[in-house]
C-alpha cells in the first residue's frame, strides 16, 4: 500500500499532503521517512519502506554510491564476518539468488569460489577457522594443498600448506544491485536527491526537519543510513553517537602475467587475513586487509598499505610486481562488536540507525533492508531472522549504549 493521507508509520499520520502553515513559508517538502545516504544500505532501506510509506532519499554527493559501496571487492561470502554477519549474509541469499521480477536484467550472482589458504604456521589456524565455517556453511571443505595449486597455479607450493574452500560463494554485481535498489525505490514512489549533503536536522513537532542545499525536508522518521559519516549525521540531529569507527581498506589491480588465462581462477583468502586476491577483467583485484581508523572523508590509498599488498601478494606467489594498474581505498564503518547497527534509537522518537556494517554492507544488504524496513513500520523482525537465531536486541542500537554504561 502506498502512503497516502492518513496513511501511518511507526504511529505517525503522514503529513506530505497535510501540511501547515509554517512548511509553506519555508517551502518545506513532506514524506513519511527521510533516508541520508544513497549508497547501498539507504537505497535498499528505500527500496523496502517504499513498498508502505513516501520516502525521501537524501545524498551528498552528485551521484548514490560514490564511497564505499562503489569500492566494494563485491564478494558473496557466508563466512566472512562475526556469527551475526554471518547468519544475514545467509538471509540474504535468495534474495540475490533469485531478485523480485523486474528488478535487474541479468544475475547479480555469479559463481566464484573462495580458498583460504594457510602456511605451515598456520594449519591450526586454518583449522579452527574450518570448524567455526562448517558450522554455519557445511558445504565448506578442506581441500589439500595441491588441489589450491592446481586451481590457482601462481601459489607458491612452499607457501601453501593447507586449505580449505567454500564451493559456493559469488560475485556479485555491486552496480546491478545498487541500481535495482534506486530503481525499485523509485517504481514504489521514492524520490531520490542528489547534491543534497545535510547541514542542519532539527526535530519539533514530532518531526524531522532536514536542510539540505537542495532544499529542507520533514518526516516524522528519520533513517541514518550515513555509513562513516552516520556518528556525524547522528550528532547533527542531537543524539549522541555509538562510537563507529570508519577503517580504510586499500585494494589495487596488477596485471595477470602473459600466457596465464585467470578467469576460472577462485578467490584466494589468507586465513590471517592478511590479503586476498582474486581475478578481475584480466587482471588481479588485490587487499592487504588493512583496517586503519580514519575520519570521515573521500578515502585514498596509502602507498604503504599498497607496498604491503604487493609483498604479501610476492610472497604467497610466484609473481613480480613490477605496475601497478589503479589503485584505490574505501571505508568500512564498525561498531565496537563489529555486528551492524539497525533500529530505532530509544534515545528520541522517530530516529532509526542502519549503520555500522563494516565491509559487509553488500551481501547482508536484502536482510538488513528488510530487518530496518520491518522495524520503521513499527514491527518485529520477519520469522527468517528467528530461524537463523537473530534478534532485534543483537542489531538494535541501544545495546552498545547499554554495553557503554556497565563499563563505566
Amino acid at each position: 500500500m502506498s502512503a497516502g493521507r492518513g496513511h501511518t508509520v511507526h504511529g505517525y499520520t503522514a503529513f506530505a499532503v497535510e501540511r501547515g502553515q509554517d512548511d509553506r513559508v519555508q517551502n518545506v517538502q513532506g514524506a513519511d521517512v527521510i533516508i541520508v545516504g544513497g549508497g547501498i544500505a539507504g537505497a535498499g532501506a528505500a527500496y523496502e519502506i517504499a513498498a508502505f510509506a513516501s520516502v525521501v532519499l537524501l545524498e551528498r554527493e552528485t551521484r548514490c554510491g560514490y564511497h564505499s559501496t562503489g569500492r566494494s571487492a563485491a564478494c558473496f561470502t557466508e563466512n566472512y564476518g562475526n556469527a551475526v554477519v554471518r547468519r544475514l549474509a545467509i538471509a540474504s541469499r535468495a534474495f540475490l539468488d533469485s531478485p523480485p521480477p523486474g528488478f535487474c536484467e541479468h544475475a547479480l550472482l555469479t559463481p566464484q569460489p573462495v580458498i583460504t589458504i594457510g602456511r605451515s604456521d598456520q594449519l591450526p589456524l586454518l583449522q579452527q577457522q574450518l570448524d567455526e565455517a562448517r558450522a554455519l556453511v557445511p558445504s565448506i571443505t578442506r581441500i589439500e594443498a595441491a588441489e589450491a595449486l592446481s586451481r590457482v597455479p601462481i601459489l607458491r607450493a612452499d607457501y601453501v600448506a593447507g586449505a580449505f574452500i567454500e564451493p559456493h560463494s559469488m560475485e556479485i554485481d555491486v552496480h546491478g544491485l545498487h541500481q535495482g535498489y534506486l530503481r525499485g525505490a523509485r517504481v514504489r514512489g521514492a524520490r531520490v536527491v542528489v547534491g543534497a549533503g545535510v547541514t542542519a536536522i532539527e526535530h519539533r513537532s514530532e518531526r524531522w526537519q532536514v536542510t539540505t542545499p537542495a532544499g529542507i525536508f520533514a518526516a516524522p522518521m528519520i533513517v541514518n543510513a550515513a555509513g562513516a559519516w552516520a556518528d556525524v549525521v547522528a550528532c547533527m540531529a542531537g543524539m549522541r553517537p555509538l562510537g563507529l569507527m570508519p577503517k580504510r581498506r586499500t585494494a589495487f589491480t596488477v596485471p595477470v602475467p602473459a600466457g596465464l588465462n585467470s578467469r576460472n581462477w577462485p578467490m584466494v583468502d589468507d586465513v590471517a587475513e592478511e590479503f586476498y586476491f582474486k581475478p578481475d577483467a584480466g587482471r588481479l583485484f588485490v587487499s592487504p586487509a588493512d583496517a586503519t581508523p580514519s575520519a570521515p572523508l573521500d578515502a585514498y590509498p596509502d602507498d604503504l598499505d599498497v607496498a604491503a599488498g604487493v609483498e604479501r601478494l610476492e610472497r604467497a606467489t610466484h609473481l613480480n610486481v613490477t605496475r601497478v594498474s589503479h589503485s584505490w581505498a574505501g571505508l568500512r564503518t564498525f561498531a565496537r562488536d563489529s555486528s551492524p547497527v539497525v533500529g530505532l534509537d530509544g534515545a528520541v522518537r522517530g530516529f532509526c540507525w542502519l549503520a555500522g556494517q563494516g565491509g559487509y554492507g553488500i551481501k547482508t544488504s536484502p536482510a538488513l533492508s528488510r530487518a530496518c524496513a520491518a522495524l520503521v513500520r513499527g514491527e518485529p523482525l520477519q520469522e527468517e531472522f528467528a530461524r537463523l537465531g537473530l534478534s532485534a536486541d543483537e542489531l538494535s542500537p541501544d545495546r552498545l549504549r547499554a554495553r557503554r554504561m556497565s563499563v563505566v
